[in-house]
């Protein structure tokens, strides 16, 4: 399978040390503080040094990084690739079950908590924070991959190529790929983590949210140290692959749209500008910069949406929006637990292995992040909003972005399967733009909206990050300024340097691919994460007394 066909999520998260469920009418949980507590100098180190390793050995010798990377996390998708599946199938199950039982009445702080955000800002931090540019870049270029059958996504399943069937498998399968399957792995850690710090008052950890299998010795000694750095790794090796591939990528539409040659100046001055706009954001707060941000680039987000749906052929777009569900639907459980030998590897294992690989590499982490703004939130709000609605914004993204793409290709307004063809499986979307009403406005509006996705998912890494390396971390508490810049602009320089000498959009696959491995690895702390809510949630009477009807309040500066 070719290398440019790899996709990577660019994903956040936190950690925090020893705390205790703040009181919801303190003036701390009012406003962010920044603390001054140490530095867990065991987590902080073996991530740094990994890191830096990597993107050094990636400069010295990218083609041996890629192989043997490569080679790891294609031996582990082939061997267990029914285990995603299964895994995958288990957590959408358990998310649904979460949220319409007695369960989802359970208000993380108690019964009188206070919620801080409206849900309007709620919904888009976590909505940008967790999907980075990954919509836009594949809204139009996974569902055209998959009609052309570009990389053989269809020779095992024997669709024809640019058939009407070829394009009802294009949009069901994304459906399949980025809507309530992946999305409620990130809310099932996320509600695990929330539930185990506000009311049972355990650490803001990942290893905190094991407690119900293997009690409180889980989070301590070389046990915690190895679940935060596992932890740490994969999100930040997996957000500077993603700014690699982002950075190629908007290279490509300033190349495509004005002429603008891609080449290390260019990479190094949007480096420049990503990497400080989610600094700065990252630095300013939860509550101002992130908050800010993450409302900025939702209304883009929107906008975007609306425009297209208007211009576009709307009732085609409606049609296949139904036709594409039925089809996923009509194959939910072929397709739920088919490890590759009914779709085959190029579409299995190249894609959907791929992407819950990913996604499960994430989750913990993400799920830190997801907690620590759920104050106050009962369980089913918090699964409505982490897990209906961004699922629910998939479905929408991909019937408006994908079937547009899907109508003018075959009324030959736009050849977008030839550019990908000939420019990577990114390409499509420029030749797509290219053929947008008012493109003159839009393509820049894009161009903006992929740096505002990418630096809202990375400056909630940055905090998150450093607050996974800050003993006694909490939510209601900003981690050090100078930890936020050193992991940002680290972050941001490995990218750089990846895509300026390591050879354009290929100087990030060794990464990309050392992400995913780590990814495997995590597999085993998302299954017991998976086990632990079954247990907390389902079988534990002490859960039992917090499922109580309370009224549902926001802080008066939430709404603003």
């Amino acid at each position: 399978m070719a290398p440019d066909l790899l996709k990577n999520y660019g994903i956040n998260s936190t950690k925090g040390g020893y705390a205790s469920a703040p009181r919801c009418h303190t003036k701390r949980n009012m406003k962010h503080e920044t603390n001054n507590k140490p530095i867990r100098w065991n987590v902080f180190i073996p991530c740094f040094a990994v890191i830096g390793g990597a993107a050094i050995l990636g400069i010295v010798n990218n083609e041996w990084l890629t192989a043997v990377t490569n080679g790891i996390f294609s031996w582990s998708l082939s061997t267990f690739g029914w285990l995603y599946q299964i895994v995958a199938m288990v957590t959408l199950f358990l998310a649904a079950m979460l949220a319409f039982t007695k369960v989802g009445k359970i208000r993380f702080g108690g019964p009188e908590a206070k919620a801080k955000y409206s849900f309007g800002s709620w919904f888009a931090m976590t909505l940008t924070g967790g999907i980075a540019t990954g919509l836009i870049t594949y809204g139009v270029n996974e569902v055209l991959i998959y009609y052309g059958n570009i990389y053989g996504e269809l020779d095992a399943l024997g669709i024809e190529p640019l058939s009407q069937e070829a394009s009802w498998f294009a949009i069901g399968r994304c459906f399949y790929n980025w809507t309530f399957i992946p999305y409620a792995m990130y809310a099932l850690s996320g509600v695990l983590i929330a539930y185990m710090y506000f009311n049972r008052k355990k650490e803001l950890s990942v290893s905190a949210s094991l407690i119900p299998l293997f009690g409180d010795r889980v989070t301590k000694g070389i046990w915690v140290v190895l679940i935060d750095v596992l932890s740490v790794l994969a999100i930040a090796l997996g957000l500077a692959a993603s700014l690699g591939a982002g950075l190629a990528l908007i290279g490509t539409g300033l190349h495509a749209a004005y002429g603008v040659a891609q080449g290390p100046m260019v990479w190094i001055i949007l480096t420049a500008i990503i990497t400080v706009t989610f600094t700065v954001a990252s630095v300013t707060g939860i509550d101002k910069g992130i908050k800010w941000l993450a409302g900025l680039t939702s209304k883009i987000f929107y906008v975007l949406l609306i425009v297209l749906f208007v211009i576009g052929p709307t009732i085609y777009i409606l049609n296949m929006s139904n036709v594409g569900l039925g089809y996923w639907l009509d194959r939910f459980w072929t397709w739920g637990f088919d490890p590759y030998t009914v779709g085959g590897s190029a579409l299995v294992t190249w894609w959907t292995m791929y992407d819950w690989a990913i996604w499960i590499a994430y989750a913990p982490l993400m799920g830190i992040f997801f907690a620590m703004i759920a104050y106050g939130r009962t369980v089913r709000q918090f699964l409505i909003v982490n897990w209906i609605l961004p699922a629910s914004f998939g479905y929408v993204w991909f019937s408006v972005w994908g079937s547009t793409a899907l109508y003018w290709q075959d009324s030959g307004k736009a050849d977008i399967i030839s550019a990908i063809q000939e420019g990577g499986a990114v390409a499509g979307i420029w030749e797509f733009l290219k053929h947008v009403p008012l493109g003159v406005i839009i393509i820049p509006v894009i161009i903006l909206a992929l740096i505002a996705a990418f630096s809202t998912t990375a400056d909630t890494m940055s905090t998150t990050i450093a607050a996974l390396c800050t003993k006694g971390a909490r939510h209601d508490e900003e981690p050090a300024v100078w930890q936020k810049i050193i992991w940002g602009v680290s972050i941001g320089a490995i990218a750089c340097i990846m895509v300026a000498f390591g050879g354009g959009a290929q100087g990030v696959d060794g990464v990309k691919y050392l992400a995913a491995c780590g990814g495997f690895v995590v597999l085993v702390v998302f299954i017991l994460q998976v086990a632990a809510a079954f247990k907390v949630f389902f079988f534990d009477p002490e859960t039992k007394k917090d499922m109580v009807d309370s009224v549902d309040q926001v802080e008066q500066d939430g709404q603003q």
